[in-house]
């Protein structure tokens, strides 16, 4: 049995910041040898909502391309890394809604004892980044899964300072893009939980 870890990065992105975080992790465990998909969740937003907001309407167009996530994608997934904007310091509803639909993976037992972790982005600084992740990881105990944080295991996260899982801090209208920081922390993430599922699998497999 192959050790390579399955990566399922699986996120919601409204204006395209989760977005480049998703695609900067999921390169991150590509790199670290796993096999990676990167997966949206299904958009719940009127169209003609989205269409009032440009940047909106704009990333919707420009991500039609990417897969929209199932829970075959989590059964298949040795790690699963979510993605979600803040929401009033909470996970989106667009990300919780496809958590609503694994129940019947989580009745079999098919959640549990892998590995998860998360990422986010706010408006403001301190605007709700560690919040919303604990929120995302209240799920993960449900599910029996093991939640893998960054930490502080590598100095570069001594630089984004976020413990719980790669950030980023977008502006009010989201003038701020995604900087050198956060990419190298969400490169990072995706090489550490690839390592981490790498070597559970492999343990497994002895």
């Amino acid at each position: 049995m192959s050790n390579t870890p399955n990566i399922a990065v699986i996120y919601y992105s409204s204006t395209g910041t989760v977005h480049q975080l998703a695609e900067t992790i999921a390169t991150g465990a590509s790199e670290a040898g796993a096999d990676v998909r990167l997966l949206r969740v299904a958009e719940l937003a009127p169209k003609e909502v989205i269409a009032n907001v440009k940047s909106w309407a704009d990333h919707a167009a420009a991500t039609e391309h990417i897969p929209v996530a199932t829970p075959d994608d989590i059964a298949w997934a040795d790690a699963v890394i979510f993605g979600t904007p803040t929401r009033f310091g909470n996970v989106a509803s667009q990300l919780k809604q496809f958590l609503d639909t694994l129940g019947g993976l989580w009745g079999q037992g098919l959640l549990a004892d892998k590995v998860y972790s998360g990422f986010t982005a706010t408006s403001q600084l301190h605007g709700g980044q560690e919040s919303t992740l604990l929120a995302l990881y209240n799920s993960i105990y449900h599910f029996g899964g093991f939640v893998v944080p960054p930490g502080f295991t590598d100095p570069v996260k001594f630089t984004d300072g976020n413990p719980y899982g790669t950030s980023h801090v977008t502006g009010a209208q989201g003038e701020i893009p995604v900087d050198s920081t956060a990419r190298a922390s969400g490169a990072y993430q995706g090489k550490r939980i690839a390592n981490v599922a790498r070597t559970l699998k492999a343990g497994r497999a002895a």
